[in-house]
């Protein structure tokens, strides 16, 4: 008869759970015969003692059993997921989504809403008008294998036990602990069904991980996790010390995802893209090394079919896709500002969680679930870490449908900071890593 106790003692001692009390702790958990505060003393010891690899990969399983887990085996090919850990201006999904598919490679995208500073993929994309993700599965499937793409809203029942778990990490300081942190990503990314995984590790001022060491710590956990439970699983490790790109708001990212599909996006959303893509080609087999991979990827831009699938995809799930060729159709702020530099000099410093927050604070993301999110608001960096600059010259443009942004132009020019000496610019990809 095994005891709750006895787990959380043998876990306090730093032993290793085998997979049958792990199973113990999470089904007793999900179905709420082992109570809140025997679970909050087991991950506090989780929290001192961590885990081994055996213990994340039955940790991760035991969640992943806990609920529905999505089938996508109708679908043709291998299929790639890709998840970001977030970050400030991360429009990576709307570009890579269309890019990798125009190769071949289907993309079955679960998304859920973002809360935070500006909206998650699908708040984003419900900027286009009439595009919706309340799809049948069937459906779904349906369009992937025809369109080799398509996003459906996170439903079913996915991995209770983390939402539990994570709710409860949440109030008793266990968030930080990276065998959790691991365990949780991966769950919902393979109860959600897919072959082989890229993920987006970021790290600096607007990441999770605010330094590169516990960045790459997470990253090789859950690229451990992935690969032992049978997931084709690797990292990049990105840089968050900047936002990503320029755009921070749902309708002006889809503007810039545009515009990276065209070719004339972003440097640094345009090489993150093309770096993630070319994993995701490589896993799902569609090439033969990532040379290669990347090669396909910089055709289908030149050649402009990335922008067809994007058209395609957002007409198939009933957006309006002429907003592609007339952005201007996207919904509009009424007013713009221009935050102008108050000084010559250099920008060496852009706090990418504070700026997502001036976003948030005109209205581009949700404060809380019941928040209602205006697509039309956001900010435009018109500089970038390492620029030059002349007084008077705009760093930001604020699109707002108020007329007072007296807050919003105080933060931004709190977290922008200006130096006479000239800034490098932050590296952008860290490292890759495989097992």
């Amino acid at each position: 008869m095994m005891r709750m106790v006895d787990l959380i003692e043998k876990k306090r001692d730093g032993l290793e759970l085998t997979t049958e009390e792990i199973q113990f702790v999470i089904k007793g958990y999900t179905d709420g015969s082992i109570p809140d505060y025997q679970v909050s003393a087991l991950t506090m010891a989780i929290f001192f003692q961590g885990m081994t690899e055996s213990e994340r990969a039955d940790l991760t399983m035991a969640m992943v059993e806990s609920g529905d887990q999505i089938d996508l085996s109708k679908i043709e090919g291998i299929k790639v997921d890709k998840h970001s850990t977030g970050g400030v201006g991360d429009t990576t999904t709307l570009v890579l989504g269309p890019l990798v598919a125009a190769v071949g490679v289907p993309v079955a995208k679960m998304s859920g809403r973002g809360l935070g500073h500006t909206g998650g993929t699908i708040d984003k994309l419900e900027s286009v008008e009439g595009f919706h993700v309340e799809i049948e599965n069937d459906e779904f499937i349906k369009l992937v294998n025809q369109n080799k793409i398509a996003v459906i809203g996170q439903s079913g029942n996915l991995t209770p036990a983390d939402k539990k778990l994570y709710a409860l990490r949440d109030v008793t300081a266990t968030v930080d602990s990276i065998p959790l942190i691991a365990s949780s990503i991966m769950s919902k990314k393979i109860a959600a069904g897919a072959d082989a995984i890229v993920l987006d590790v970021k790290t600096g001022a607007g990441a999770f991980m605010k330094t590169l060491d516990d960045s790459r710590e997470l990253a090789k956990a859950m690229v451990r996790i992935g690969n032992n439970v049978g997931r084709n699983t690797m990292a990049v490790i990105s840089d968050m010390s900047q936002p990503l790109g320029y755009a921070i708001g749902n309708a002006l990212e889809v503007k810039e995802a545009i515009d990276t599909l065209k070719g004339e996006g972003p440097e640094d959303l345009t090489e993150l893209c093309l770096t993630l893509g070319s994993h995701m080609v490589f896993l799902a087999k569609k090439a033969n090394s990532l040379k290669e991979a990347r090669e396909k990827l910089e055709n289908v831009i030149k050649d402009g079919s990335a922008l067809d699938t994007f058209k395609v995809f957002l007409s198939s799930q009933g957006g309006d896709a002429s907003v592609v060729d007339d952005p201007q159709k996207l919904p509009q702020a009424k007013y713009t500002f221009e935050l102008e530099a108050k000084q010559d000099g250099y920008v060496s410093e852009i706090a990418a969680d504070e700026i997502g927050t001036a976003a948030m604070l005109l209205g581009a993301g949700r404060a809380t679930k019941e928040s209602e999110i205006d697509l039309a608001v956001g900010l435009m960096l018109r500089k970038k870490i390492g620029d030059q600059v002349q007084k008077g010259e705009s760093l930001v443009t604020i699109y707002s449908n108020f007329e007072n942004v007296e807050e919003v132009r105080n933060m931004l020019y709190e977290n922008i900071a200006m130096s006479t000496e000239k800034v490098p610019a932050p590296v952008l990809i860290h490292e890759e890593i495989t097992e």
